[in-house]
């Protein structure tokens, strides 16, 4: 709705100067100045708009949650309780058969604050993925170690060939001028995979004593929301895009997996033992969480 009201706003003003932001990530994230907004304004663009909404593409019910117009899924089952999920395609309502409708729309409403905090934080996120997508071509600009690696094109290099510049916290990656988008894509995914496999190693063997632990294999994942995995055997599995993220992040995970190496649930004790090599670990784990990367 923010966002709606400051382009009604541009219908009466001219468009504010975006003030000059130096922060390593503003390649990839423009920075919006936020600007005051009148009551006459908020009236308009509430008359034309409408109350904001987010709808379940199943959705059977809907409830009015605060100002906001929740369209939701509801789905009858066995269960003994009213139970919530909030994923990308909206709020999910599971209900026992014999809950009645007003039952329901109460339980929403004691639920709302959680209800409407999950579907703005995944209304977010999906925006920031959208926003960090790749058009695999000359200029396009990923995350990479903290710092961001741009690609350019090069006449002299063969179809699939990179090659990498000096790191920083602008790194190039030359790419070759003949080749396709999806020769690109396939290109940096292979890239990355190389740094990849010998970074992790070397944090794996430098967190290991600490834990008074031994892995014994490393293998790269590419799943699409698991970062790594431990097995009683010392087989660590680590995925390779996290290469996106800073490397105290890709730190959180190693010591992660490594520590299930001596715990292998997600008891006090296991936290109790990231904790004691990385007391930070709790920030970490949300930037991982809420850190958006391109989509592969």
């Amino acid at each position: 709705m923010h966002r709606l009201l400051q382009f009604t706003r541009a219908l009466f003003e001219p468009e504010p100067a975006v003030p000059v932001n130096t922060s390593e990530f503003e390649q990839i994230v423009p920075v919006v100045q936020q600007v005051p907004v009148q009551r006459a304004i908020e009236n308009i663009a509430n008359t034309l708009l409408g109350p904001m909404s987010f709808r379940h593409p199943l959705a059977s019910r809907e409830a009015m949650l605060g100002e906001i117009v929740v369209a939701y899924a509801l789905r009858r089952s066995a269960r003994r309780s009213i139970g919530f999920s909030v994923g990308p395609t909206g709020l999910a309502v599971s209900a026992p058969k014999s809950i009645a409708l007003r039952d329901i729309d109460k339980a929403l409403q004691e639920k709302s604050a959680w209800i409407l905090r999950k579907l703005h934080e995944t209304r977010e996120r999906q925006q920031r993925v959208e926003a960090a997508s790749v058009t695999w071509q000359d200029g396009a600009v990923l995350p990479y170690l903290g710092g961001l690696l741009q690609l350019q094109t090069d006449a002299t290099l063969a179809a699939t060939a990179l090659r990498a510049a000096a790191p920083g916290e602008l790194s190039t990656l030359a790419v070759a001028s003949a080749a396709t988008a999806a020769q690109i894509r396939l290109a940096v995914q292979t890239w990355l995979m190389r740094q990849a496999k010998p970074l992790f190693v070397a944090r794996l063997d430098h967190f290991a004593p600490g834990l008074d632990v031994q892995w014994r294999k490393l293998s790269l994942s590419s799943a699409a929301t698991r970062w790594g995995s431990a097995s009683t055997s010392g087989a660590i599995r680590l995925n390779w895009r996290l290469m996106h993220f800073s490397p105290r992040v890709i730190d959180y995970v190693v010591v992660h997996e490594l520590s299930h190496l001596r715990v292998m649930d997600h008891s006090p004790r296991f936290w109790a033992t990231v904790r004691s090599v990385m007391p930070d670990y709790a920030a970490l784990r949300a930037q991982l969480k809420d850190e958006a990367i391109p989509r592969w």
